[in-house]
């Protein structure tokens, strides 16, 4: 027999938690702020406003203004306002500011420089694993590679298993810092289309040989080879997959001429 309880929910509409209302703000306030659309140095519009721009209370508006000053998005003064940070201090490692900066990156410029970033890292750890490694870690390595090359004809079993290799390398180095930040720059990167670009038709065997190379290294101790091995498989492996109509920027800002 139906309750009051089911008729009343007939006629109103369950509410969003206040929670969830927060993260749609915080995700909207960050996209503005890493578009441009919010400046530096720009004061965010007064509390009611915003508040009644995103029909959310109060309360919720404070929380999400919070969430920002902790990402490091803006900075709130006393008798002055909230006001948009330079992005030199925004926390470019949290999830939902990278993704943002990944999703709008029109010109790949911060995708060029998370593969800077990246491929820095992880030579460091793979120079750090040729030095180091037990017989145990290298059949890892080596198991990872096999895997890779069972699925060479299955697209997303191929990435994934890539996927594996890298984190499997990242953990056997036992650089905690280098891997937690390896490890969110890839997650990151792998989720966007523009990050795994248009792959030419010998990228498999490509991919392939380069891993092989990175592991052969690594089972001769060589920490010089592995470290080289491992930079140019990133830098190179991006090159091949980066969408040829987005020239590179120059550290001036203008673009850059892609490499032929």
């Amino acid at each position: 027999m139906p309750t009051d309880a089911d008729g009343a929910s007939a006629f109103f509409p369950r509410r969003v938690p206040a929670g969830r209302l927060g993260v749609a703000v915080v995700a909207e306030l960050v996209e503005l702020i890493v578009t441009g659309q919010l400046k530096e140095g720009d004061l965010l519009p007064p509390e009611g406003t915003l508040s009644e721009h995103f029909g959310v209370s109060r309360t919720v508006l404070r929380e999400s203004v919070k969430r920002l000053e902790e990402k490091g998005l803006v900075i709130v003064s006393q008798g002055r306002g909230t006001q948009v940070q330079a992005p030199g201090y925004w926390n470019m490692l949290d999830p939902i500011v990278l993704s943002a900066l990944i999703d709008n990156d029109e010109s790949l410029g911060v995708l060029d420089e998370l593969t800077v970033v990246r491929a820095s890292l992880e030579a460091a750890m793979a120079r750090e694993v040729a030095s180091s490694r037990n017989a145990e870690e290298l059949r890892r390595l080596q198991n990872a590679l096999t895997a890779m090359r069972e699925s060479e004809n299955e697209t997303d079993s191929f990435r994934q298993a890539d996927v594996v290799f890298h984190y499997a390398l990242m953990e056997i180095s036992g650089n905690r810092l280098a891997e937690n930040i390896a490890k969110h720059l890839y997650k990151r990167a792998v989720e966007s289309s523009r990050y795994q670009g248009i792959n030419p038709p010998d990228a498999v065997a490509l991919t392939l040989q380069e891993h092989a190379a990175i592991v052969d290294a690594i089972a001769r101790h060589d920490s010089d080879a592995a470290e080289k091995a491992m930079l140019d498989h990133i830098q190179v492996s991006w090159e091949r997959r980066r969408l040829r109509d987005t020239p590179k920027r120059s550290r001036g800002g203008a673009a850059a001429q892609s490499k032929s």
